[in-house]
């Protein structure tokens, strides 16, 4: 099996720094980890589990709770290029497009 090239990958709204065993993601208002292994399937795809945490604009106080939750990430890759859907219980599937070594554009919440 192959593996999802390491290095930062970039598109609107979304960057993902792939290391050797997990991915970090970072969304406008959220965040996320990708659980290894990193693998891909003959076809360039992979179905991955993880986490997704919200985020919101303003202070954070230390006795908020945690609103982490699973979350699946499906995918493809294709050359430099990704396509990445998050899937998360009890909401729409959103999808994103993504490119190989580029930082993405993210619009953090204030």
């Amino acid at each position: 099996m192959q593996r999802i090239p390491a290095g930062l990958w970039g598109g609107e709204h979304i960057r993902i720094d792939v290391g050797e065993k997990t991915a970090t993601v970072e969304y406008d208002c959220a965040h996320g980890v990708i659980q290894g292994p990193l693998t891909l399937d003959s076809n360039g795809r992979f179905n991955l589990r993880g986490r997704h945490t919200p985020e919101r604009g303003g202070p954070i106080r230390a006795n908020d709770p945690e609103r982490s939750q699973p979350a699946t990430y499906i995918g493809s890759i294709n050359g430099d290029k990704m396509t990445l859907t998050l899937r998360l219980a009890g909401a729409e599937d959103e999808t994103f497009k993504l490119e190989k070594g580029k930082e993405g554009e993210l619009f953090k919440c204030k």
